[in-house]
Parts: C-alpha cells; sequence; structure tokens
C-alpha cells in the first residue's frame, strides 16, 4: 500500500498541484504557541497559515484531505478547537503535548466530529506513551522527529531513528491498530540523509504517511506555478516507483538498508 503524503501549505495554487500530483493529504499548520522559543536559531518555518485558510483551500482539492495542526493546549484552546472542529478540514493534530490529560483536554474538545492526531514530538510523550495511547478517541498518530531530536539534546533530527526511539513507538502504535507515520522527506535522491534510505525505513517501520519537506519542491526558489507542477510531479512520480521495489523487498534488504542509514546518521553527527 502506498505511503501518504503530506504536503505543508496553504497557498491555494500550490495545495491544487500537489493533490493533483498525487499527494494524499494538505497539512494547513497554525501552531505557533511556543514554537519560536523552543527552535530558536534553527534552520525551521513557522508557518503563517489561519483557521481561514481551512474553508479556503478544502472546496479546491479534488482527493486529497486536510489536515490542520493546532497550537498545543494552551488559554485559547477550546475556542480554536473548536473553531478547528466546525471548519471543513478532516483530521485535527495536537502537537508537543507531554502527558495523557493534554490528550484528554484535545479529544474532549474535538467530541469525535473530526479524525484525531497525536503528534509525539516531546521526551515525555514517549516516555508516557503507553499512557496516552491507552486513551480512546485516537484515530492516528505521528513522530515528528525535529521538537524530538531537540529535546533530547541530539545534533541530527534524524537520530531517533537510529537509537530505537521511533521503532519503539511504532510499535507500540502498531500493538494498539494505530495508522501512524514519522518525519519528513525530501525528493528521493536527494537531502542530507537520502531520501531513499528513509523510505526504506518507513516500508521496514510499517509506517503509513510521511511528509514531504520544504525541499521537495522550496516554493521560495521555484515560483513559476508551471515549473512547481513539473517538479513536484517527478518528485512524487520517483517516490511512487521506488515503492514497488520496496513492495518486493525482503527483510535482507531492509536490514542492509537499515545499517547505511544508520551509518551515514553517525557520518552526518561527525561532522556537525
Amino acid at each position: 500500500m502506498a505511503i501518504k503524503l503530506m504536503y505543508i501549505t496553504n497557498n491555494p495554487s500550490m495545495a491544487v498541484v500537489a493533490d493533483k500530483c498525487g499527494v494524499d493529504r494538505i497539512f494547513i499548520d497554525l501552531e505557533t504557541v511556543g514554537k519560536a522559543q523552543r527552535q530558536a536559531n534553527r534552520n525551521t518555518v513557522i508557518s503563517c497559515h489561519s483557521l481561514y485558510d481551512i474553508d479556503r483551500i478544502k472546496p479546491l482539492l479534488q482527493k486529497a484531505k486536510v489536515i490542520v495542526r493546532a497550537n498545543p493546549i494552551y488559554n485559547g484552546s477550546a475556542e480554536e478547537l473548536e473553531l478547528i472542529a466546525n471548519s471543513s478540514a478532516d483530521i485535527v493534530m495536537l502537537p508537543y503535548f507531554k502527558a495523557a490529560a493534554e490528550v484528554k483536554t484535545f479529544i474532549s474538545a474535538i467530541k469525535g466530529r473530526k479524525k484525531v492526531c497525536l503528534l509525539f514530538e516531546t521526551p515525555e510523550a514517549v516516555e508516557n506513551a503507553e499512557e496516552i495511547l491507552s486513551i480512546e478517541g485516537i484515530d492516528e498518530a505521528f513522530i515528528g522527529l525535529n521538537d524530538l531530536h531537540i529535546g533530547y539534546g541530539m545534533k541530527f533530527m534524524f537520530e531517533p531513528l537510529t537509537n530505537g526511539t521511533v521503532e519503539k513507538l511504532c510499535n507500540l502504535f502498531a500493538a494498539k491498530g494505530i495508522p501512524y507515520g514519522f518525519g519528513g522527506m525530501a525528493r528521493l535522491n536527494e537531502g542530507t540523509l537520502s531520501a531513499k534510505l528513509i523510505l526504506g525505513e518507513h516500508y521496514r517501520l510499517s509506517s503509513s504517511c510521511v511528509i514531504l519537506s520544504r525541499s521537495f519542491c522550496n516554493n521560495e526558489i521555484v515560483t513559476d506555478i508551471k515549473e512547481f507542477e513539473n517538479v513536484f510531479a517527478n518528485g512524487v512520480k520517483e517516490i511512487r516507483e521506488y515503492e514497488t521495489v520496496l513492495e518486493k523487498a525482503d527483510m535482507a534488504f531492509f536490514t542492509e538498508n537499515k545499517a547505511l542509514l544508520d551509518e551515514r546518521v553517525k557520518q552526518i553527527i561527525a561532522a556537525i
């Protein structure tokens, strides 16, 4: 089964192109609370999306679903989550939680009106994962490698793939029958860590979802919409073609892929 591809944008034209090219989810990112502080001095993007973007983009899509990342639980959560729950979004994601109480508050606010996805991206969430996953009403889970590696004081975003953290969470999700994914991915033959190695690890861990990273098709560089569509379509096509290889691969292939990924991550960390 093909992995679900997510693309973060609130640009209607780019959302339409991504949908046309086979992206499964358009990702509207409302998270701002506390994000600038914890990601200070890092090469990350704080999205300037709004609640208005949900109902602006959803009617333009032919197949893709809309997933909305809310803010972590804060003083304004009740009002924000009520607005999201009454919007045309398909899935709502809770980021940067640490304990079961926050998840219960979130699920209670949504009241079954949208699918619920939990974004595991704090060491505390990993530590409390079994308790958190015992809560009713969790539809999906995702592992956010950027904040997670920052939380652990690691040097490189993909380190949690090499020390068993991601695999531990994936096994817990699988045991509960909860679909899951993790991290981001550039074009197939690009990225500091090869996207081929990353996609192979998704298949080894039975992941069902990944975010197409900012560098997959950087809209600050590729500004012409026709060129954007060409780059995007070719990028998605490459992923789908490589998936046909992965679907036929045996365990020896995935064992070797994991070893290559681990070694490459070590090299990257040593060079930082």
